[in-house]
């Protein structure tokens, strides 16, 4: 049974009330880290994946909360970020289109403001550690941040620490502590089951056993510093898996993203919540436990508060890829989750080059495609065109393979979902396709190789997808890293 948990939030509004303005302090208000996982979704021993330790981690969960039915508005970090930063649908403020350049980036609308600012001046000091990427679709004045470490701030000063671990994004270190055997992992089975569809599963799940110490070292300095106790901690991802059918794309496999709490004496242990939750409520949570107002109502909703409880519907939406263009609208129940295909005269795997250049399973598709060795449904994938709605049951169907858009018999479920989509984007203002956007970007010809080229291409990838933890190797497709 899921765990009710008390609206956190009115403790701390109660708090301030009670208070004399000479009596209430910035001392009184709780430090918020915010730990990001690139490109990461379930693929966590606390959620049950084969294979992986991820003992930090699940210490966080075991301690906390841990989300189940939680996901990104945005299959791809900087929309998927840019929501998360201001707690607004990135369609809403013109931040959807990923990597937008900076001459077309434009200021937030309707006087929203990053929550990082309205914390500042709530009192935070604000810090962006480690790995810096922001990655936003909008311009702003000034610093985001006020800092690079919360040691940074005013004696008694509370902190907001954003920590981003890029190890998890593509190209993928191995683990020489704990290699992982290709014979523990389980692959979707939308992939073909080969050797080397495991070994790079493996080799990401080893990425991300390497960002777990790294997570445990700031749980670890929060203990040290005597913080832990007043500091809630989240961890969380910024879109889906860097895998086919993943990142990109609206499927589970590009949105579900962990969403994992904990804060002692005011969360549970061992909690398991199933509400549908999205990224944007980390920052409706975080600016109504610091006090914090947005002048425009924010569009998330508080974690901890009774409004999750009776979501029915999260929402998702896709647009530019880097120069590849397409868009897609989802919306997911618990049980059921329609995809709008807008551009359904474009392939899935029409051309991006990042995925070619980094995606071994990608080019391994491509071949067994070609040589006519994919079943039906890994092949549905790799279609020259897409159809205009896709609908998937998902307590029979969790990896969505089976199309039931056309079966009559959820023609009322799919017109539901229909009516609620569109109800959603009037509200996001999601301007749709234009005919610009339609006809632009990187050539949509398909397939963007042909066989002989993608055998080579294959060919490349082996020998690092393959590599022992020990080796070293440059990346087949990227040059080395600076050091």
């Amino acid at each position: 049974m899921v765990y009710r948990l008390v609206c956190i939030a009115c403790i701390f509004f109660a708090c301030k009330k009670n208070k004399t303005p000479e009596a209430a302090t910035v001392t009184d208000k709780p430090n918020i880290v915010w730990i990001m996982l690139e490109d990461w979704g379930y693929q966590l021993s606390c959620y049950e994946e084969p294979g992986i330790q991820t003992p930090n981690v699940d210490k966080v969960a075991e301690e906390g909360i841990r989300y189940t039915n939680s996901f990104a508005t945005a299959p791809v970090c900087s929309p998927s970020r840019s929501a998360m930063i201001t707690g607004f649908y990135q369609n809403y403020i013109g931040a959807n289109q990923h990597r937008t350049s900076k001459a077309l980036k434009q200021a937030l609308p309707y006087g929203i403001k990053p929550i990082t600012k309205l914390l500042e001046e709530e009192g935070y000091f604000t810090c962006f550690m480690k790995n810096r990427k922001t990655d936003l679709n909008f311009t702003y004045d000034g610093n985001l941040y006020q800092g690079k470490d919360w040691s940074e701030r005013a004696d008694g000063q509370p902190f907001f620490a954003q920590i981003t671990f890029g190890g998890t994004h593509r190209r993928w270190k191995r683990d020489s502590l704990h290699p992982i055997d290709i014979s523990k992992v389980r692959l979707p089975p939308y992939y073909p089951q080969t050797d080397l569809g495991k070994r790079d599963w493996a080799n990401g799940l080893e990425a991300m056993q390497l960002v777990d110490r790294q997570v445990g070292e700031i749980i670890d300095r929060l203990e040290k510093e005597g913080l832990a106790d007043n500091t809630l901690v989240f961890i969380i991802g910024d879109n889906g898996r860097c895998m086919p059918r993943g990142k990109q794309f609206l499927y589970d496999g590009g949105i579900q993203v962990p969403i994992i709490a904990r804060w002692p004496g005011k969360i549970k242990p061992k909690t398991v919540s199933d509400h549908m939750v999205m990224t944007i409520d980390i920052s409706k949570t975080i600016l109504d436990i610091a006090g914090a107002t947005s002048a425009h109502p924010l569009q998330g909703k508080n974690l901890f508060g009774d409004e999750v409880k009776n979501r029915e519907y999260i929402f998702a939406a896709r647009d530019k890829m880097d120069d590849t263009h397409d868009a897609m609208r989802a919306i997911r129940s618990s049980r059921y989750k329609l995809i709008h295909n807008l551009m359904p005269e474009r392939a899935y795997c029409q051309f991006n080059e990042y995925k070619e250049k980094s995606y071994p399973v990608l080019a391994q598709l491509n071949v067994l495609h070609m040589k006519g060795q994919l079943t039906k449904e890994q092949a549905a994938f790799m279609a020259s065109s897409k159809p205009d709605f896709e609908l998937y049951d998902l307590e029979n169907d969790p990896y969505e393979m089976n199309n039931l858009a056309d079966n009559p018999e959820y023609a009322n479920i799919k017109k539901e979902l229909i009516t609620e989509l569109e109800a959603w984007r009037r509200k996001a203002n999601d301007p749709g396709v234009t005919e610009a956007f339609r006809v632009g970007g990187w050539s949509s010809d398909y397939p963007t190789k042909t066989q002989e080229e993608w055998e080579a291409h294959l060919e490349k990838f082996k020998p690092w997808v393959f590599r022992t933890p020990d080796t070293k190797m440059d990346h087949p497709f990227y040059p080395p890293k600076k050091k």
